[in-house]
């Protein structure tokens, strides 16, 4: 990990930027997997499921029988794990649903939001070198309660062509009834175009690789929407003299696990902390099973050394992290200047495995500097909003001549003589 002491500002951009994906003829590929689903349906899947995953499954969706089979195999102190973790998800998701009230922006003009969900989506969920359940977790509550009528999961197969038994365990506990052992490119197609058996969605959400990434792109192309643009995972720790340097070192590398090109950066303005933390990093380094994974991502990582706490929490906005990490004493008051993060970690004891598995905030969040301007999933993800207004004669009276003069002066005459036409008739009206 590169350590870095007091940088120029003009040196900072260089020193934050993330891992480069190699993205050369992905595009040219998943084009031509999509046009084959487009025009194939299950027969592509089926092909491309055995070119990729070397698995034949004639027919992907996966049965009643497997999946009780699947619950059996799942450790009873596991379940109840899992059994607390969606109990504080759903409590925390529960309170994003809004009400709306109804407004009167003018005498007789009546304005309201209703919020409606999306119908069809479609989850995506990794297999690879780390079944990520919990994310069934993160995406199949919200949208639940939401109330989408149709939620279809999609996951890899093994070499046996089944899906990880713990996935299948969280996705009937919460309710998922159409699950598919289908992964990569071939899945984000077949949810965009729909096939013989798949149904189309409205929208795809869920973490993957660069392919599954560059394939979602080109599906919200193709008029399906994603949850947000994503890319490796990443934390970001401020951290001063009073923090535990083990702790931070076990932060750290929890990220660095992930896969090689995630990315993790450590501030702080003391050197003496930076050091402690680096030396603990390296120790515990070498007792992780994911070591080589951890270690390809260390290296690209950064501590940098700053003048104090203040410019620590403004190269973090700068950088813009998935997970912020601030451990310091008076965490809560430094967080007020906290303008991009995807999800805020407060204290020595919030580390941010916390927030992957139980707290109940939703670990499906911005990456890649999306944190500017994109939120992590939350209910709202699940649903779309609906304005209605209601005029009554005396709304559209009060409104009429302001409608008139700027749909005039836009030259938009229809759109005047739409409001024109109805004051004359009131005016006919109350003539007689």
């Amino acid at each position: 990990m590169q350590f870095i002491k007091y940088p120029l500002p003009e040196l900072l951009e260089t020193l934050l930027q993330r891992p480069a994906a190699n993205t050369a003829n992905v595009s040219d590929l998943i084009e031509e997997i999509f046009d084959d689903i487009k025009r194939n349906g299950d027969k592509a899947i089926v092909y491309y499921t055995q070119k990729f995953d070397h698995v034949n499954i004639e027919n992907p969706r996966v049965g009643q029988e497997k999946i009780e089979n699947a619950i059996k195999e799942v450790s009873p102190q596991l379940k109840k794990a899992i059994g607390l973790a969606a109990q504080n998800i759903e409590k925390f998701h529960r309170s994003q649903v809004s009400n709306f009230d109804r407004i009167t922006t003018s005498e007789g003009v009546t304005c309201w939001t209703e919020s409606k969900p999306i119908e069809k989506v479609g989850i995506y969920i990794p297999g690879g070198t780390a079944p990520l359940f919990s994310t069934v977790l993160m995406l199949g509550i919200p949208a639940l309660i939401a109330g989408c009528s149709e939620i279809q999961l999609f996951s890899p197969p093994d070499t046996n062509g089944e899906i990880n038994p713990v996935i299948l365990y969280v996705a009937q506990l919460i309710g998922i009834k159409k699950i598919y052992s289908i992964g990569g490119i071939q899945a984000i197609g077949a949810m965009t175009y729909g096939t013989q058996t798949i149904s189309k969605v409205d929208k795809i959400f869920g973490p993957g690789n660069q392919y599954v990434t560059q394939a979602k792109i080109m599906a919200q192309n193709n008029g399906v929407a994603i949850d947000m643009p994503a890319g490796p995972s990443e934390l970001l720790v401020i951290a001063d003299r009073n923090s535990i340097p083990d702790f931070v070192a076990a932060d750290l590398l929890s990220q660095a696990e992930h896969g090689i090109d995630s990315q993790v950066i450590l501030l702080s303005d003391s050197e003496t902390t930076i050091e402690m933390i680096l030396k603990s990093l390296y120790k515990q380094l070498e007792k992780l099973p994911r070591k080589a994974i951890a270690e390809q991502s260390i290296q690209h990582s950064r501590a940098i050394l700053l003048e104090n706490i203040t410019q620590c929490v403004s190269v973090s906005n700068q950088y813009a992290p998935e997970h912020l990490i601030i451990a310091t004493d008076d965490a809560e008051e430094i967080s007020k200047n906290v303008s991009n993060a995807g999800s805020v970690f407060l204290g020595k004891y919030s580390c941010e495995s916390a927030g992957d598995y139980a707290s109940g905030t939703n670990h499906t969040l911005p990456t890649n500097g999306f944190a500017r301007n994109y939120s992590g999933v939350s209910v709202e993800s699940f649903t779309k909003k609906i304005f209605f207004q209601e005029l009554s004669e005396k709304g559209i009276v009060n409104l009429g001549e302001a409608i008139e003069l700027m749909a005039e002066a836009e030259q938009l005459m229809a759109h005047k003589n739409a409001v024109s036409i109805r004051l004359e008739y009131l005016i006919s009206k109350n003539n007689k």
